[in-house]
């Protein structure tokens, strides 16, 4: 009885497990249509490093990479802030 109970609390918590799609490059990011042609041989394994653009809808994308053992990127996050600039306020 008892390891029928720890077998259904070990599967009731698998299941609520949830996985994250990886995220995917967009117009814009430094990966699109493809790791780039220049690798970064300077740079550390598993260095971080934040690149922003303008998206096509006028947000400001913020992305981070992590440079990978074979030295490709890895987008691992990506915020968009939809109003770019901010709004200062009125004067």
């Amino acid at each position: 009885m008892r390891k029928a109970i720890i077998a259904a609390a070990c599967i009731t918590s698998l299941a609520a497990c949830t996985s994250y799609a990886p995220v995917e490059p967009i117009p814009g990011s430094i990966t699109y249509g493809g790791q780039p042609r220049t690798k970064l041989t300077k740079s550390p394994v598993g260095s971080r490093f934040e690149h922003q653009f303008i998206t096509d809808m006028g947000g400001m994308a913020f992305e981070t990479y992590v440079i990978q053992p074979d030295r490709s990127l890895l987008l691992v996050n990506r915020y968009i802030v939809d109003s770019w600039p901010p709004d200062r306020g009125s004067r």
